[in-house]
């Protein structure tokens, strides 16, 4: 039975954790979105100023409601109420929106990969910006410190802690966000109440004329576009807090944000003359009275750190849905806690922490690391919004609302690409060099098993009853063992795996009490977990076909044995050895597990791009998990057999013979 939370539950709790888990990236914008855009403004390059008249309180004001209006068409009505309708059993996030459409057209599995590489991404650049622009803070007191150590060693051990699970430091996200986003609210109405007209930037006019008239108005919008950076993980984080609790909370949150961005707002209209944003000078700190910058650096450093704790544990997930979903090679998963859904990744984790280390020696400071910043979350958005296009149209959503969707968001959401090439050049390049080297590994991953599954050459299990049902009892034979299990591809019952009748036939003839073929279904729910079993010949040849939900650890050794046990305990199959003295004592028989492990012979015939793709895919398998532990097989109790991907007949060589 599938089992998932309630989606609709809305309960205090729940918007508690929403606070603590899915707003931590959008809720820390305001720590560098307003400096990055009037860093664009006056056009600053290595700290000088090009534009020292840029900043007018008109200009300030189209910013504001550039940056009002994107919280709302972005955040509140793509996300919060259109794509968290497309809950997959309670669960979100784009691999799960995809396995919701992937039955719909093939080629979305394109957008999935692209959108999924674009988040992993995001998650490296994420920690690094937020913690960097915290810390940061402490400069407005102490000129000369060292930001760069305090943010290595910070993120270093948010990283470590990551193996030990995060349950009990979650639970204290909550309300450190809740106090974070009250603090932002009470900053931003302290320097509101001294010029209300700021409140003229909810008006959509000034937006409007910001962008027709600004000469700098496209790469404005790219840092406008930080301010919705985290909408993504509301979607990915449905499963953790429900949908309702997620809508509930982003209205408080939204309400404390706009304060905050107004309060600013007001500050840069009465220090335009002098405002020059840097890592010293920040609009954000700047609104904050004196006696409290220190407690405000370690609330945005604690908020900061659950921000990256959030995008840390959405990467892990990220990954062993593609792991399931067979889009990245098998690698290690752990489950440092009993709590549903916490898990951790090794090679990922400390992938991410190569990277933010990286992205901070490479940057050093914020106002830098902004341009690297914005480009792949917005080519993640845009992927979202092909497949949640599908996902309207699969529920029969009226045409012309599913257009007016599309349409909408394909240009709110193109513009902001096009306004965020720029940055490129300047450190954009960065997370798209990151990002495509994580596509190509998906990619790879993919095309090479339809080019595997391609050449499986399927026969009719039927026809080799009577030679299965002979050997198991033919005593010439030595036996190989009492239970003998084969995990097979095929789909359907009355078809197997060509080398596997090879393997049990001809290649060493396996003589066995009962032969079991074992398949995996990855389903397109999340947590499915059911089984079904066919007598295929009673007593001697059993299909067990287990159907597991893509979020589903698949430990086929213990799902396996599971399953033996209701059989022998319901009396459908007697597992006891059948060597007279074990069999005497009732002694259970032996349990063995071949694989078969394919391998690319030097004679197979594919085209360039296809052998590319292959030798791409094994060096990938190189350091990717062995079959036997990926599958949670107990290798004591494993042969693994080598077999060419494409078998070579002689009737592919041609020889002629000479007269002697």
């Amino acid at each position: 039975m599938s089992s998932h939370k309630n989606v609709n539950a809305l309960t205090a709790g729940g918007v508690l954790i929403s606070l603590g888990i899915v707003f931590g990236d959008i809720g820390t914008s305001p720590l560098y979105t307003l400096n990055a855009i009037f860093t664009t403004v006056l056009g600053i390059k290595d700290g000088e100023v090009t534009n020292p008249n840029g900043i007018t309180p008109g200009i300030v004001l189209g910013v504001l409601s550039c940056i009002i209006w994107t919280l709302t068409l972005q955040t509140t009505i793509k996300y919060v109420i259109i794509t968290l309708r497309a809950d997959n059993k309670g669960e979100g996030g784009i691999f799960s929106l995809f396995s919701l459409v992937r039955k719909k057209a093939k080629w979305l599995v394109i957008p999935a990969i692209v959108g999924g590489c674009a988040l992993l991404a995001d998650g490296i650049i994420t920690p690094s910006i937020t913690v960097t622009s915290a810390i940061e803070g402490l400069t407005n007191k102490f000129e000369h410190i060292q930001v760069m150590p305090i943010v290595i060693a910070i993120l270093t051990v948010l990283f470590v802690i990551q193996q030990f699970g995060t349950n009990l430091v979650g639970k204290l996200f909550g309300p450190v966000m809740f106090v974070w986003f009250a603090v932002l609210g009470i900053l931003g109405m302290s320097f509101i109440v001294k010029d209300l007209s700021i409140f003229a930037a909810l008006n959509p006019y000034h937006a409007i004329h910001l962008l027709v008239s600004h000469p700098k108005a496209f790469v404005i919008l790219g840092g406008v576009f930080l301010c919705t950076t985290g909408a993504e993980a509301l979607y990915s984080d449905l499963g953790h807090c429900g949908r309702n609790n997620i809508r509930i909370s982003w209205i408080f949150v939204k309400l404390m944000l706009i304060l905050n961005y107004l309060g600013q707002g007001v500050w840069i209209i009465h220090n335009m003359r002098s405002y020059v944003p840097s890592s010293k000078v920040n609009a954000f700190f700047q609104i904050v009275p004196s006696q409290f910058q220190i407690p405000m650096v370690v609330l945005a450093t604690m908020a900061a750190v659950i921000a990256s704790q959030a995008l840390i544990s959405g990467s892990f997930t990220l990954i062993s849905e593609a792991v399931r979903l067979n889009l990245w090679p098998k690698i290690r998963i752990v489950y440092p806690s009993v709590s549903k859904g916490q898990l951790y990744v090794p090679s990922i984790n400390w992938m991410l922490w190569i990277g933010c280390c990286g992205i901070v020696f490479f940057f050093e400071r914020s106002e830098r690391m902004d341009a690297a910043y914005g480009l792949s979350i917005t080519i993640a958005m845009l992927m979202t919004t092909i497949l949640v296009t599908y996902y309207l149209r699969s529920r029969r959503f009226p045409r012309y609302l599913v257009i007016i969707f599309i349409a909408t968001y394909v240009l709110i959401e193109g513009t902001f690409l096009v306004s965020n090439l720029h940055k490129f050049l300047e450190g954009g390049w960065l997370t798209v060099l990151l990002g495509s080297a994580l596509f190509t590994v998906m990619w790879g991953w993919y095309v090479a098993r339809k080019i595997k599954n391609r050449f499986v050459k399927y026969v009719d299990i039927e026809d080799y009853y009577q030679i299965v049902k002979e050997l198991s009892e033919d005593i010439s034979v030595p036996k190989y063992s009492s239970q003998l299990v084969y995990l097979t591809s095929a789909n359907f019952k009355t078809e197997i795996e060509s080398k596997i009748i090879y393997s049990i036939i001809q290649k060493e003839p396996k003589r066995a009490d009962v032969y079991w073929l074992v398949h995996v279904d990855v389903m397109d729910e999340p947590y499915t977990m059911d089984y079904k079993v066919e007598f295929l010949i009673p007593g001697k040849l059993i299909r067990i076909d287990f159907k597991l939900g893509f979020r589903v650890e698949q430990r086929v050794n213990l799902l396996y044995r599971k399953v033996v046990e209701e059989l022998v305990k319901n009396g459908e199959v007697d597992i006891t050895s059948q060597y007279t003295s074990l069999n005497r004592h009732k002694i259970a028989g032996d349990f063995r597990f071949v694989l078969l492990e394919k391998h690319l012979s030097k004679f197979t015939k594919l085209s360039f791009y296809e052998r590319s793709i292959m030798n791409y895919y094994f060096l990938l398998k190189h350091f990717a998990l062995s079959e036997e532990s990926s599958f949670g097989l107990d290798s004591s109790y494993v042969d693994v057999e080598k077999v060419p991907l494409i078998f070579v007949t002689p009737d592919d060589i041609e020889l002629n013979r000479l007269a002697v």
